[in-house]
């Protein structure tokens, strides 16, 4: 049991998390979906706790005074962008704590620190904005106290702390509607948790690695599929402040005070927005997005010399981002709906761009679908309902958005929505690629094994609730007690003397092992049918069922 950490400990650590955070730095840069591209969020981050390695080995002292104070200023000086900024914040809050520790400390120490880095980064920023870094450091440092109080492992602490962060990473797209759109989660809140990681991996020994989480949870809305790299397509918007400017302020003049500090940072607010001034009376790191830069540095000039100077044109990344995105941009793209885990995966794998979680108990709305639309750089779109329930959606989601087409594509099952998948032809035209779509699911036959969930009578059944039923996409054709049963009776009842193959999607509820025995029991009773089984992962049918 790891009871106290030393400065040695301490000097692995960061060591360990700003090397967790380099290999990562690109995974993180991959979140970056924010409108104005204000420099990458990993590679702002990375060289950060780069710079604060760099200053921390550079300290021949192994006292925690001394070894802090480096981590601190190391981190201010290497600081870029917003992310870098509060990353070097929040390092230092936690060194203000671990440096008056004598020899040692312990998790409830470090639970303190980790509550100062939060006040620390908090009172960085002009205007904190919740679902971002800020509310992933300050969740943690909320139950840090508590946990500390349980855990006096601080391998175990570090794994409870972790928990915590990335559930209110998880958290962010709901609290920052830019996220949520994007279907990402905050990118700096994954750099966070990936220096997190490090910190942990330095006390466990364990390697360093290239595994973090990047996915937001299920929340109130559905959760998408697909890579963060396709989100290349969101509204970049217009610049209201054109330049980003950065610089030190070093050799402070003697009659300047930390009031001086305080002022100058409002007299910024009033030049612009995302205004940082943090340091002291030896150097200070200002940050501002301003339309008059030159006003910003005579401001500065007041209070000593300037150092770093650092002046960049957003309006030319903006156009350069726009151009970008546009030279990308492929002729025909796909979407497809459905709810199940497995189901999503075998989607991806026919090159669909995203899938977006949609069912029978649950229906996108047209926005939702196209918003979805949106993050496929694609001039057209086929869209994929795979719910008779879901068409019209897709449907009105044509009037929702106007730099792109799209081509619903009648799907009422998943079944239909793979067939339609595989005959996707890039090399084909839109109008072919729609017909060939079209004619492929007119040869797939679907059926659903469910529950009855009221008594009733239908179809010539009568039901009790709990009933097994088998269902096409008409009608019930089959009732029972037994899952496998019913369902081999819904595939007799399907079966066309054209149809060759039939293929079984196992849900929720039901393990690999029952379907392999089913599929058997199939293949038995349909010798002259191929018959293969995959994974769906659906909620509420047991069995999804396709006939070709």
């Amino acid at each position: 049991m790891l009871k106290t950490l030393n400065s040695t400990d301490f000097r692995k650590m960061i060591s360990s998390g700003a090397r967790m955070l380099e290999i990562n730095r690109a995974k993180v840069d991959a979140l970056n979906v924010f409108p104005v591209p204000d420099g990458d969020t990993g590679t702002n981050m990375s060289l950060t706790l780069q710079s604060a390695v760099k200053e921390m080995n550079a300290c021949s002292s192994n006292r925690f005074q001394e070894i802090c104070d480096a981590v601190s200023k190391g981190a201010l000086r290497g600081a870029r962008g917003n992310s870098g900024v509060i990353s070097s914040q929040i390092l230092r809050g936690i060194c203000s704590v671990l440096r008056e520790c004598p020899q040692t400390f312990d998790t409830k120490t470090f639970a303190k620190a980790l509550e100062a880095g939060t006040k620390v980064a908090y009172s960085a920023v002009s205007i904190p904005k919740e679902g971002t870094i800020l509310t992933v450091v300050r969740l943690m440092s909320e139950s840090a106290g508590k946990l500390a109080s349980k855990n006096k492992d601080f391998v175990e602490f570090f794994k409870a702390v972790i928990a915590v962060g990335d559930e209110a990473l998880a958290q962010t797209p709901e609290l920052l509607p830019v996220l949520k759109k994007a279907g990402v989660v905050d990118s700096g809140g994954v750099g966070l948790m990936t220096i997190m990681r490090g910190f942990l991996a330095a006390l466990t020994g364990e390697e360093v690695g290239g595994d973090i989480p990047t996915e937001a949870v299920d929340t109130k809305k559905e959760p998408e599929f697909g890579d963060n790299s396709d989100i290349i397509n969101l509204d970049l918007g217009e610049i209201q402040f054109a330049y980003c400017t950065e610089f030190f302020i070093i050799h402070l003049k003697q009659m300047t005070t930390l009031a001086d500090i305080d002022r100058l940072k409002e007299r910024l607010m009033t030049l612009g927005d995302s205004v940082i001034c943090i340091g002291d009376l030896e150097l200070v790191k200002v940050h501002v997005h301003t339309n008059t830069p030159g006003i910003a540095l005579s401001y500065a000039l007041e209070l000593g010399e300037l150092d770093r100077i650092k002046i960049e044109n957003m309006l030319e990344e903006n156009r350069e981002l726009k151009a970008k995105l546009e030279a990308e941009k492929k002729e025909m793209g796909m979407l497809a709906i459905c709810a199940g885990e497995g189901l999503a995966e075998i989607f991806k794998d026919l090159t669909v761009d995203r899938v977006i979680e949609g069912g029978q108990t649950m229906n996108p709305s047209a926005s939702d679908i196209a918003d979805a639309v949106q993050k496929i750089n694609a001039s057209n779109v086929f869209v994929f309902p795979n719910n008779s329930n879901i068409i019209l959606a897709a449907e009105q989601a044509k009037g929702l958005v106007t730099n792109r087409t799209i081509h619903v594509i009648p799907t009422k099952s998943v079944p239909q929505g793979f067939a339609a998948a595989l005959a996707f032809n890039p090399d084909v035209s839109v109008e072919e690629n729609k017909i060939s779509m079209i004619h492929a699911i007119d040869g797939v036959a679907s059926g659903q094994v469910t529950y009855a969930s009221r008594n009733t009578t239908m179809n010539g059944f009568k039901l009790k609730e709990g009933d097994i039923i088998g269902l096409d996409s008409k009608k019930i054709l089959a009732k029972g007690d037994d899952v496998s049963e019913t369902t081999l009776q819904l595939i007799k009842k399907m079966k066309r003397d054209e149809h060759e193959m039939i293929t079984l999607y196992y849900g929720e509820g039901v393990t690999e092992e029952e379907c392999e025995a089913l599929a058997a029991n199939v293949s038995e009773a349909f010798p002259d049918c191929d018959v293969d089984y995959h994974y769906g992962g659906q909620p509420v049918y047991y069995y999804m069922v396709s006939l070709e």
